[in-house]
């Protein structure tokens, strides 16, 4: 069976992109270039009539070049100013884009407490629900101003997972600095082969991930792994692509064979809030 084919019948998809593909490295800008383009690509989904949710980093990043600041913020207060000042402006941004091409967006900031409090959830839930209904792009960022979960959450990669146990999504993608998933460290082993379907996440994998949670840090492999195994369980596939290069949304969305493929089989008895809890990534 060629499961890239059935990608192009998703119809509701959630797309995570992490701050470091969104702001320039050697200044801390907004790269507005890579912005746009996202945001069409996003808009042109939407006039297929696939309904999307954009799970995006970087209001920290944007606050932390809005305040002026030297260096950039070690402490969690200072994080967290520079998230109050970035959400405001990134958010501004993505909406005078989605506006360009017609379409709405809308902010959604999710913390730790409305996953795992019961009414919480089902507010956040039925919330994205009704904007995906209305047209509405949401765009869901972690509230940094008052979480202090990220570390955990991994730059948004568990959270976009989240995201798309909540709406039911039958497709998350995550924007990565990797073009896909290896069987080591591309970056220190040559020998690591890309893998381009995974049909079932191993122990090999998880143990993978265990042994990278801290020298990966944020965003790493242990949080590339607990996205999946929440994705998958939850009935949506998971791809990981290079955010370098955008146009690989449009690429995999058709069926070519770009990045790594995880691929859904869910589980009834999956309860996301005792993954997290538990941190069931780590085990």
């Amino acid at each position: 069976m060629n499961y890239r084919e059935l990608l192009k019948d998703k119809n509701k998809i959630v797309i995570k992109i992490g701050s470091s593909s969104i702001i320039h490295k050697e200044t801390g800008g907004v790269d507005f270039r890579k912005l746009e383009k996202l945001v069409r690509i996003l808009c042109d989904l939407k006039n297929q009539n696939k309904d999307v949710v954009l799970v995006s980093s970087g209001a920290i990043g944007v606050g932390f070049q809005a305040l002026g600041l030297k260096c950039r913020p070690k402490t969690l207060s200072l994080k967290q100013a520079c998230a109050s000042v970035g959400q405001g402006q990134l958010m501004m941004m993505y909406q005078k884009l989605f506006m360009e091409y017609n379409h709405l967006a809308a902010q959604v900031l999710l913390t730790f407490d409305a996953i795992t409090d019961p009414v919480r959830r089902i507010n956040a839930e039925n919330t994205m629900n009704e904007l995906l209904q209305q047209g509405v792009i949401p765009v869901v960022n972690e509230n940094d101003t008052v979480a202090t979960e990220e570390i955990e959450f991994g730059d948004n990669d568990t959270l976009s997972a989240i995201v798309a146990h909540l709406i039911k999504a039958d497709l998350l993608i995550l924007l990565t600095d990797i073009d896909g998933f290896y069987t080591d460290d591309p970056h220190k082993n040559k020998a690591a082969v890309k893998l381009s379907v995974i049909e079932e996440i191993t122990e090999d994998m998880k143990n993978m991930a265990k042994g990278a949670v801290s020298s990966y840090g944020t965003g790493g492999m242990a949080t590339k792994i607990a996205a999946a195994r929440i994705a998958t369980d939850s009935g949506a596939d998971m791809a990981i692509i290079d955010a370098s290069n955008l146009n690989l949304i449009n690429q995999l969305i058709d069926g070519e064979e770009v990045g790594s493929l995880f691929l859904a089989h869910k589980q009834d008895d999956f309860n996301v809030v005792d993954f997290i809890i538990n941190k069931d990534y780590l085990k």
